[in-house]
């Protein structure tokens, strides 16, 4: 073969070398081993409802009873939210609406509604959900959120205390009635009697943030609108408060985890949270998985993975909570640890989203997600490492 044969030959080699390089260098899928992962009950669906709150920290209590050796219970979350949403109709008109009245929640309001209302086990309501098998608020908060509405902007001089009987009702028709005893398993309780007998201290339960606007290892109000109920939380540096995650999960301490889910890391459609080092255009529609992942098909495999993590500081946490790119969006469970194929960590995660992603209902969040977006977080207080607790007067 003369040179230019062989000139020839090596160009229309290239192509070839090209293709099987770029197959070659393309990111394989990551495949995942578990480290350490809690037992959990069964993945719930919220459906069309803002309710994301009520599923997850009714998740985490489920999680803890399974921990505590008392077996599985599913709790029923439309005790909780007609509680709360009692309770936060009061307040919105009491402050002539400045409270909002919607359809979200924080973590604090299963530890009150515990404390105060008690709790009790699936099926003890018995209401209509206007003719849906799952949540569908479209009507009902259309119909609540004009009331309260209504009566928070009053310009009378005075409030017919009938209200209060008159919302009442509607959630009633909704959700049925607040039970003041029930039979399970054939005996007879009280909600608060039923607490009792799951063995819950509802004072074994604390917030925890990171944020540099309040002094660290003390207790504030954190600023957002579904803590409606002013509740406080422990503030820590970013580094302690990874540290009270991690360990917690592998003592076998499951936690309610808050968190801005709008990012484009935020992957349902693969199942992996991630904090991209780039980032590209998005498509938010609604429905309240929709609406934060951008896509109505959660079965849906498509986005590419990012090949590259931000390194989160405690600066940056701050500053995006700061300018509200960090928004309090949702809440889910956390539960165990699991590694890639690369050796690297990623916190396991149950959502309230029904049986949808490649996961069913669960997801693998990488550490700096978790650094970076989580808002709070509400976790035993057993569960944080000694010299923390002795920090934030815990112990």
């Amino acid at each position: 073969m003369n040179r230019f044969a062989i000139l020839a030959a090596a160009l229309m080699a290239i192509p070839t070398m090209a293709t099987a390089q770029e197959k070659t260098d393309k990111p394989a899928e990551p495949v995942f081993t578990v480290v350490k992962a809690n037992p959990v009950t069964s993945v719930k669906n919220q459906h069309r409802s803002g309710t994301c709150w009520a599923y997850s920290s009714l998740a985490f209590i489920e999680s803890e009873l399974l921990r505590m050796g008392k077996g599985e219970f599913d709790l029923e979350e439309s005790f909780l939210v007609y509680n709360t949403y009692m309770d936060r109709a009061d307040r919105a008109i009491r402050t002539h609406g400045d409270v909002s009245f919607s359809q979200g929640g924080s973590f604090y309001d299963v530890i009150y509604c515990m404390k105060n209302y008690g709790l009790v086990p699936q099926g003890t309501m018995k209401g209509s959900l206007y003719g849906d098998s799952l949540y569908n608020f479209n009507q009902l908060d259309a119909v609540t959120s004009a009331y309260v509405g209504a009566i928070a902007k009053t310009t009378n001089k005075t409030i017919n205390p009938a209200w209060r009987k008159d919302l009442s009702n509607i959630y009633a028709n909704y959700f049925g009635e607040l039970p003041t005893s029930f039979t399970y398993k054939g005996k007879t309780y009280t909600p608060q009697s039923f607490v009792s007998y799951l063995g819950l201290n509802p004072d074994d339960y604390i917030s925890l943030t990171s944020y540099t606007h309040h002094p660290f290892y003390s207790k504030f109000i954190l600023e957002i609108q579904d803590n409606w109920r002013w509740a406080e939380s422990y503030n820590l540096p970013l580094n302690e408060f990874m540290e009270v995650m991690e360990t917690a999960v592998r003592n076998g301490y499951t936690f309610a985890w808050g968190a801005d889910v709008s990012e484009e890391g935020f992957n349902w459609r693969k199942g992996i949270v991630t904090v991209p080092a780039a980032t590209t255009d998005k498509d938010n529609s609604g429905s309240d998985a929709a609406r934060w992942t951008g896509s109505n098909d959660l079965n849906n495999v498509k986005a590419a993975d990012a090949k590259g993590e931000k390194t989160i500081t405690q600066e940056m946490r701050q500053l995006a909570y700061d300018n509200w790119e960090t928004t309090d969006d949702h809440g889910m469970l956390i539960y165990g640890l699991a590694k890639d194929q690369d050796g690297k960590e990623y916190f396991m995660m149950k959502n309230s989203w029904g049986d949808s992603g490649p996961f069913h209902g669960h997801a693998y969040i990488s550490k700096p997600y978790v650094a970076y977006k989580t808002m709070n977080i509400v976790i035993n207080k057993k569960a944080l490492p000694k010299s923390i607790a002795k920090k934030l007067g815990l112990n």
